[in-house]
């Protein structure tokens, strides 16, 4: 199993950091890379809401299903998916810290099969990158909302 971690700090109420990544429609005004959110439960926010996402990678769309599998508001969010073989584990997690809002996300990244086995440790670099990329139009995103 790999492991993706990165935090920002972000100058926004700790509510705005959450609800911006904790509601996918929200998550996807931040992250403008995301094309499309596609509703696959009833529910959509909390444990057990079901949706695709499409972003823009690589100068293609790809979609991916993820559920949210645990939500604790204002404190923390995970989404799992499996897609190309791997485990996509992700938690966001956040708190208050000196008038500001720390944002973490750690992604465990478990591959299933053999290929997924080989092909992991040579994607991984960009999905960090990804990754990063997300995390700062996340703390951008807030931001700027912030000052609205």
């Amino acid at each position: 199993m790999k492991t993706v971690e990165t935090t920002r700090t972000i100058t926004a109420p700790l509510s705005t950091v959450f609800e911006t990544i904790s509601d996918v429609r929200n998550f996807r005004k931040a992250v403008p890379h995301i094309t499309n959110i596609e509703f696959l439960s009833e529910q959509q926010h909390g444990t057990g809401t079901r949706f695709n996402e499409t972003r823009v990678m690589n100068g293609k769309e790809h979609t991916v299903e993820l559920e949210v599998a645990d939500f604790v508001e204002n404190e923390s969010v995970r989404m799992v998916s499996i897609a190309g073989g791997t485990k996509w584990d992700t938690t966001f997690t956040v708190k208050e810290t000196h008038g500001s809002v720390e944002m973490t996300m750690v992604m465990l990244v478990e591959p299933q099969n053999m290929m997924a086995k080989m092909m992991v440790p040579m994607i991984l670099g960009m999905v960090r990158k990804g990754v990063e990329a997300d995390m700062d139009s996340v703390k951008t995103y807030c931001e700027n909302l912030d000052q609205e």
